[in-house]
């Protein structure tokens, strides 16, 4: 179903889910600061330019060079007894560091025997809602093993499933594997070639199928435990197969439903034919091939290389006057089948020729020359010979002209009787060099020369496209077409992205109708059957009926030819129908349609169809139709489409991605886990864009989830010496952290409502991320330390009330955390949940699992907004910053100096109520607020500090008279001044330049003469510490 998107071929992690990465191909990429906007737009020279430079030192190093740097993690297993299903025990010891091995163990088995994916769940959860969310996976085809492709279909439609679950939604997320016809028959065929040496034809139509039911019974399991495997919350007592009995009578009966109402019909047509194949395929199925000239290209049962980009000329001999034609073409070998002449009307050079005829050197035919105004009169000759059974444009002409269609290419690619005895049976582009030869013989060939053009080949078999004539089942797209444009313009259907719409429009609008045969036997069979009367006489005419059953399609060829059923035989048409015919039934053949099942009323129409934008037409659209038609309603409300970059990567591009690779991970890539891997994949914008995934950055995500198990682990020690945490309802913050804290909580829960709602995903992942790592591991667990040692306040119940206050909204904070992160690394927020269960204030019922809980919501919280702390601790983080600068500026390591603030009173009261956590993060032992001013008499800052400004108006005070040597502090501050003198100049000339305003936006300006002030304001700084060093000097 999904088409395969190629990166380099990395070990992210073992068994199962490394087969998911093992196909794919990316460049990978050192991903620069998200937060550091670039300063200049580069020009498109610049960057080939940087480029190839940097393609350049990649190929042309030593591999020397030290890789991105990781240590080899101890990996940990649960050794613990465990039958299948059974629940883990949470109450071991707790392991000192993150292991994916470890921490996915038992927790699906678990999940799935408990029936939390079933929506008959539904009714169990107190938090449940009126409302359903249903929809399938893209049925992935049953011939191979999951791509990286449906690695990230998985995290993302997972991710929906089990944020609506634990919403209260009625969830049912359908699994499914399509039975591939190409695919799968070419992979049996080719294993049966191998293992028995014999060909699908030395079978009997049943004995083949024997044998693909025997490797998809052996084989076709596999993708649904990789699916385990990812943690997809999958239902899997509705598993669908799109070959199972169910399915194939709602193929069956579509079928004969759209024969009815006369949208299928069977007609002559021309059809993408695959030799190698000997069957016609979909548009998907086909790869277009750019060759910019004359090119050898290996073909399927070719021994030789095959010649290909070339424009041979040849010429046609007037009929009945001197004079000849030439024409120009790029398969010569059809000329046998050329039945016309077309040339446009106004040129000139053919005026006289206008309904005359040329004679066919071989076959003596004479061929009309006609005028039409779609020949292009520059290019080639400016006459273009015809061969309808052939080309596609060349069918459309004969239609309007109403030409005759010879076959000269038969279904094997061979060349037909039509041809005489001297090609019959002949391989085509074996008859291209023959027929060269020929013309040559008769003086008739005029040149061959290089000439660049696409080349369609069969993505199954490698083999070149030949358009053939086929008498095939059609569907007409027309009028359904024009009901799934009116339902996205309508809004009844949303398309998300938006800029998908018009594509939507462009294509339906242009619809071909759509041919729904192919000459397989795996698949379903069409059942439409040919019509033979007794001691009828005529052989040539053709006549079909269609049924459920033969017995039905006997009774309708007795009334439709009034004869008795006893006079009739029937032929089934020995055809299957295309794969997408029967997947484009999917989201309603799935709940049991065309029965009136209980699936089909509760969940039908599905909420959601999340998808690559790859399929928008090929399944999207077909799927709207056939639902639109055959149920009345749309099969889904939303689609949501991402873009995944293809592996048409070019070859230098592909070795120089291997070989920073290489230098990247010289050892290998470690082990990142199934919920590393999901989050990565969220964490890109799937809507519009396209996605190449950086190796590095699935492995910083591994390194999270090591950073959210150490603050689990803190949080757990924290937990085993306090007393209980309060409830959430019940905790009310004290002291100004607490209260920062929660109030991050609040807007990160408020951003995760918003971003889930529109689908973008990657700002979810964003804001956890962020608030995880820089809020609350980072600064709270750090802030907070002094008062979980009771080092915080002098009276012993101030100490315990802090203490009992922090230790709430340390355990509230992470519980809700781990709970808005469980859509998207389930795995891992199950474990350290159940591990902080035991803690929790509510009572809750057993066994239960994370991901049936209510998902957090803003409303819970409204108590743990405080808008004056979240904006008040931008300030104490930048006072906090700029004295750890201090301190490593004057390599200070391990003292804890005193800081001094000259501030403003409003500032002093903010780095007042934030003093402790100033102190505690900016590893300083005292901070003294001087603003007389303000009331705040502390004394002045001493001689000699060193300093530093914030937001243009503090100046930090750093006490290092006592910490470092005056000498050694003269000379970094004499190196700093240097180098700040030297980057002001810089930019004062830059703004020097002629036009400098006008060329320049607004923004640019400002902020170029923010850094200059901030720069003047540093050299200040540092030449009044120089001089205060002077004077300490002089005194010693």
């Amino acid at each position: 179903m999904w088409k395969r998107v190629h990166v380099g071929s990395p070990r992210i992690w073992t068994r199962d889910v490394q087969k998911i990465w093992s196909t794919w191909r990316c460049r990978l990429c050192s991903s620069a600061s998200v937060n550091t906007p670039p300063t200049h737009t580069r020009t498109q020279a610049e960057k080939a330019k940087r480029r190839r430079e940097r393609e350049k030192t990649i190929l042309n190093s030593d591999g020397n060079e030290v890789g991105l740097e990781w240590s080899e993690k101890e990996k940990i297993i649960y050794t613990a007894a465990l039958l299948p299903g059974e629940k883990k025990d949470t109450s071991l010891p707790f392991p000192q560091s993150y292991s994916p091995e470890y921490v996915e163990f038992g927790w699906y088995q678990w999940w799935e025997k408990q029936g939390f994916f079933s929506p008959e769940q539904h009714s169990k959860l107190p938090h449940a809602r009126d409302d359903y969310f249903s929809f399938c996976i893209p049925p992935p085809n049953v011939t191979g093993t999951l791509h990286l492709g449906h690695a990230m279909t998985v995290a993302i439609e997972d991710a929906l499933a089990r944020w609506r679950r634990m919403q209260g939604y009625k969830v049912l997320w359908v699994p499914g594997c399509d039975h591939a016809g190409i695919a799968t028959q070419s992979v049996v065929e080719r294993k049966l070639l191998r293992d028995q040496g014999k060909l699908r034809q030395d079978y009997s139509r049943d004995e083949f199928l024997q044998e693909v039911w025997r490797w998809k019974n052996e084989k076709g399991d596999e993708i649904y435990h990789q699916l385990r495997k990812l943690g997809a919350s999958l239902d899997w007592s509705r598993a669908c197969f799109t070959m199972d009995p169910g399915f194939s009578s709602a193929v069956t009966e579509a079928f004969v439903r759209l024969c009815d109402s006369g949208l299928i019909y069977r007609s002559e047509g021309l059809v993408n034919w695959s030799c190698a194949l000997e069957s016609a395929i979909s548009d998907i199925e086909v790869d277009s091939k750019e060759l910019s000239g004359k090119t050898l290209l290996s073909v399927p049962g070719y021994q030789q290389k095959v010649e290909f980009g070339t424009m041979v000329t040849f010429a046609y001999p007037l009929d009945g006057q001197d004079g000849e034609v030439p024409v120009s073409t790029t398969r010569p070998e059809t000329m046998l089948g050329d039945v016309a002449i077309a040339v446009h009307p106004d040129d000139p050079r053919y005026k006289a020729l206008h309904g005359k005829y040329c004679r066919h050197p071989f076959t003596d035919r004479l061929l009309p020359i006609i005028t039409d105004t779609m020949v292009d009169i520059n290019l080639g000759t400016g006459a273009v010979k015809l061969t309808p059974a052939h080309d596609h444009t060349d069918f459309l002409l004969s239609q309007r002209h109403t030409l005759p269609r010879l076959t000269v290419i038969g279904g094997d690619g061979t060349m037909t009787s039509l041809c005489g005895q001297w090609l019959e049976g002949v391989k085509r582009f074996d008859a291209r060099e023959r027929v060269i030869d020929a013309l040559m013989e008769k003086k008739l060939f005029r040149e061959k020369k290089s000439h660049p053009m696409s080349l369609p080949i069969c993505s199954r078999s490698g083999d070149v496209i030949e358009p053939l004539l086929k008498r095939q089942w059609f569907v007409r797209c027309q009028e359904m077409a024009q009901k799934a444009v009116q339902a996205v313009e309508e809004g009844d259907l949303q398309i998300i992205p938006h800029f998908y719409t018009k594509m939507w429009k462009n294509w339906l609008s242009n619809i071909s109708d759509w041919c729904i045969s192919r000459q397989l036997w795996w698949g379903h069979q069409i059942p439409a059957y040919r019509v033979t009367l007794q001691n009828s006489n005529n052989t040539e005419e053709e006549k079909w009926v269609w049924g459920r059953t033969a017995t039905e399609a006997r009774e309708r060829a007795a009334v439709k030819f009034g004869v008795n059923p006893d006079h009739i035989t029937l032929t089934q048409d020995p055809d299957v129908l295309d794969t997408w015919f029967s997947s484009g039934l999917f989201p309603f053949a799935m709940l049991g349609w065309p029965q009136q099942t209980e699936d089909l009323k509760q969940f039908y129409p599905n909420s959601i169809l999340e998808t690559g934008s790859d399929l928008i037409f090929f399944w999207v659209a077909r799927m709207v139709m056939l639902g639109k038609e055959l149920t009345g309603q749309l099969p889904f409300k939303q689609v949501l489409q991402k873009k995944i970059k293809e592996g048409n990567l070019d070859p230098r591009e592909s070795v120089v991605a291997m070989e920073a690779q290489k230098k990247d991970f010289p050892k290998g890539i470690p082990e990142c886990g199934t919920d590393a891997l999901r989050f990565a994949l969220c964490s890109y914008k799937a809507q519009g864009d396209d996605i190449s995934l950086s190796v590095s950055h699935v492995l910083s995500c591994r390194h999270f989830c090591n950073k959210m198990w150490q603050a689990v682990r803190f949080t757990l020690a924290t937990l085993k010496d306090a007393s209980s945490p309060a409830s959430l309802a019940e905790t009310h913050p004290v002291s100004s952290m607490d209260r920062w804290i929660c109030s991050r909580l609040y807007s990160t829960v408020q951003q995760c409502e918003q971003a889930f709602e529109s689908y973008e995903l990657h700002t979810v992942t964003s804001a956890l991320h962020s608030f995880w790592v820089h809020s609350l591991c980072d600064v709270y667990l750090e802030s907070i330390k002094p008062v979980l040692k009771h080092e915080s306040s002098d009276s012993e119940e101030q100490r315990v009330g802090e203490r009992q206050s922090a230790t709430s909204v340390l355990y509230h904070s992470v519980s809700i955390s781990l709970s808005l992160l469980s859509p998207f690394m389930p795995f891992l927020t199950e474990e350290l949940w159940q591990r902080l269960l035991p803690y929790s204030p509510d009572s809750v019922e057993s066994p239960t699992s994370l991901c049936v809980q209510p998902y957090p919501k803003t409303s819970q919280l409204d108590h743990w907004y405080f808008p004056k702390e979240d904006a008040d601790f931008t300030l104490v983080q930048e006072v906090v910053r700029v004295a750890r600068l201090l301190r490593a500026q004057c390599q200070i390591t391990k003292e804890k100096p005193d800081l001094w603030a000259v501030c403003t009173p409003d500032q002093a009261q903010t780095l007042l109520r934030f003093r402790s956590a100033i102190c505690t993060l900016g590893r300083i032992s005292e901070l003294h607020l001087y603003c007389p001013d303000g009331g705040f008499t502390d004394s002045p800052p001493p001689v000699g500090s060193a300093v530093g400004v914030v937001d243009h108006s503090i100046r930090l005070h750093l006490n290092v008279q006592n910490s470092v040597n005056v000498d050694k502090q003269r000379t970094l501050l004499s190196q700093r001044r240097q180098k700040l003198d030297t980057k002001l100049k810089q930019a004062i000339s830059r703004t020097q330049v002629h036009n400098y305003t006008e060329k320049v936006p607004d923004r640019v300006r400002q902020e170029t003469s923010n850094k200059i002030a901030a720069m003047e304001e540093d050299l200040k700084n540092i030449e009044d510490q120089l001089s205060a060093l002077g004077d300490i000097r002089k005194q010693d």
